[in-house]
């Protein structure tokens, strides 16, 4: 007869045992995808279009895009619309944007580190 409760008693500790083991590996999955999220943010984008002061499309504009942290400065040429585009932007710099044409500039925009947008439409206006 005591047989039976020493064999009822291992039982248990076993799939207690096997309970708390697929429980901890569970939570271990779930903080490992969540890691992940965290490790790999969204790439931010800026685009937009370069226009003159009665809003036409300028083309073959150079507008430059330069990261604040780093002083690194792109430049693109808009296209035959005005339009530009530069993507892959990290999320913890602060970047300035502006074209230029024919001698002219216009006025300098500024993307926050702290703003939480990820794709951002600047139209750039040169005064002729």
């Amino acid at each position: 007869m005591k047989r039976i409760p020493v064999l009822f008693r291992i039982f248990s500790c076993k799939v207690i045992l096997a309970t708390s083991c697929m429980t901890v590996v569970s939570i271990a999955v779930g903080g490992v995808a969540v890691s992940a999220q965290q490790r790999a943010p969204e790439q931010r984008v800026v685009q937009g279009k370069v226009v003159d002061a009665s809003n036409a499309p300028i083309k073959g504009a150079v507008v430059y895009l330069k990261d604040s942290r780093s002083l690194a400065v792109k430049s693109f040429f808009s296209d035959a619309e005005g339009s530009y585009r530069f993507g892959q932007l990290s999320q913890n710099s602060d970047y300035q944007v502006w074209a230029e044409n024919n001698g002219k500039k216009s006025a300098v925009k500024t993307i926050s580190s702290f703003d939480n947008k990820n794709q951002f439409n600047i139209n750039l206006k040169i005064e002729k």
